[in-house]
């Protein structure tokens, strides 16, 4: 198994955490990834459902991929009207042009581009859209630039390389700010995909310095919750044929 696959297949076994720590995204973030209309639409890498069910509320269909059981378990549990099928963004178990809206959320990263584009192409419709979207912690937080440090993970903008048949590329970001408090960041951390494979003593140590972080910074002492600001990054890219309307 390749380290891109390790680290993608090692959400399963903390599906429980990523649920409870990470967080959903901004309603405007999905007002520009999505199609206007009642587009069909594809989650893929959907975990535990974070995205889906965003997507459900706006009463659009929806299909989750992913492929970890473990994460299409807690998804089921969440909505379990929503179709979860085992899947990759290399091979994806959905008919040819049957959607019409790829989103992937926190996961292209994990993904072979040239594997994956030609497979979302093939169950997307003439004109369908592809979208991409990663929540970033805003560092300009002194508390979560620590934070950044003390879990070896500074964040940085994400490569979206999507290429042919899809168009040319646009980006957009989005602010917004989630309230947590200490419990569900560390959950947060817990569920990061290179802390799921640490040594379980690596694991305590590097958790326990979140915790002291948490103890100690003035922004965050004492404090049963508190704000983490975040900037959603966004890609989008259409393939020829009828226009997928903003």
């Amino acid at each position: 198994m390749t380290d891109r696959a390790a680290h993608a297949n090692s959400f399963g076994p903390a599906a429980e955490i990523y649920e409870r720590g990470r967080p959903s995204y901004p309603d405007a973030a999905l007002d520009w990834l999505l199609p206007a209309g009642q587009p069909r639409v594809v989650d893929l890498g959907a975990g535990t459902g974070k995205l889906t069910r965003q997507v459900r509320d706006r009463g659009l269909s929806v299909t989750a991929v992913d492929p970890s059981e473990g994460m299409l378990t807690q998804l089921r549990q969440s909505v379990p009207e929503v179709p979860a099928l085992v899947g990759s963004a290399e091979q994806i178990p959905l008919p040819d042009g049957s959607a019409d809206a790829v989103l992937v959320a926190q996961a292209w990263h994990w993904v072979d581009p040239a594997r994956a584009v030609p497979e979302v192409a093939r169950v997307l419709s003439p004109g369908g859209r592809l979208g991409l979207i990663w929540n970033l912690r805003d560092e300009r937080a002194d508390w979560v630039r620590r934070l950044g440090e003390i879990i070896g993970s500074t964040e940085q903008e994400r490569e979206a390389t999507i290429g042919e048949p899809f168009g040319p590329v646009e980006i957009a970001h989005f602010g917004w700010t989630q309230i947590l408090g200490p419990e569900r960041l560390i959950d947060m951390v817990a569920s990061r995909s290179y802390v799921i494979l640490m040594p379980a003593a690596e694991r305590a140590a590097l958790l326990s310095e979140v915790r002291k972080l948490i103890a100690t910074h003035p922004d965050l002492v004492g404090r049963t919750e508190f704000e983490l600001p975040y900037i959603t990054e966004c890609a989008r890219a259409s393939l020829p044929g009828a226009s997928a309307a903003s």
